[in-house]
């Protein structure tokens, strides 16, 4: 099993196994309106399979943080009956990686600080998701160094 891109044949799976994995109404978040008319990045978002079965899955999406380019992370999901396996954490390094060689600069996420730490994601003071995001959950990582240094201000669609 390796991290392959989705495919336009995977977007419907993936999207069952992010319907598994969180509340209803996720698209009512507010990073789901950030990805409102914007494409995914398509080098980004990865799947695992276990032959047919799709066992993970992590997308990425373009946004500004006060007029500067960044990555919005998420979501990333794994199948309730392969979690614990270390899935998630690998799709998040893999996918990382390859965000860097890619150019990126830097990567944002709404998340839980104590998981996403491991991966080198502070919270980003400054960096202001729409409402109603808990500032204590908006992270940002650095994939160059310095990458976040003056970089604040409204998260907006990366077409605005």
């Amino acid at each position: 099993m390796q991290p392959a891109e989705e495919t336009a044949a995977d977007w419907w799976e993936v999207e069952a196994l992010y319907d598994l994995c969180f509340a209803p109404g996720r698209e009512a978040l507010s990073s789901y309106r950030l990805r409102d008319g914007v494409g995914p990045i398509p080098a980004l978002c990865l799947v695992l399979r276990d032959g047919p079965s799709l066992a993970a899955a992590i997308r990425y999406w373009p946004v500004r943080v006060g007029g500067a380019r960044a990555l919005l992370l998420g979501p990333v999901a794994v199948h309730p009956t392969r979690q614990g396996e270390g899935l998630g954490g690998w799709l998040m390094r893999d996918s990382l990686e390859r965000a860097r060689a890619l150019g990126w600069e830097r990567v944002l996420l709404v998340g839980d600080a104590p998981y996403y730490r491991r991966f080198g994601f502070t919270r980003r003071d400054g960096v202001l998701m729409p409402p109603p995001t808990n500032p204590d959950r908006v992270l940002g990582l650095e994939l160059i160094p310095g990458a976040w240094v003056g970089v604040s201000g409204p998260v907006t669609p990366f077409d605005a």
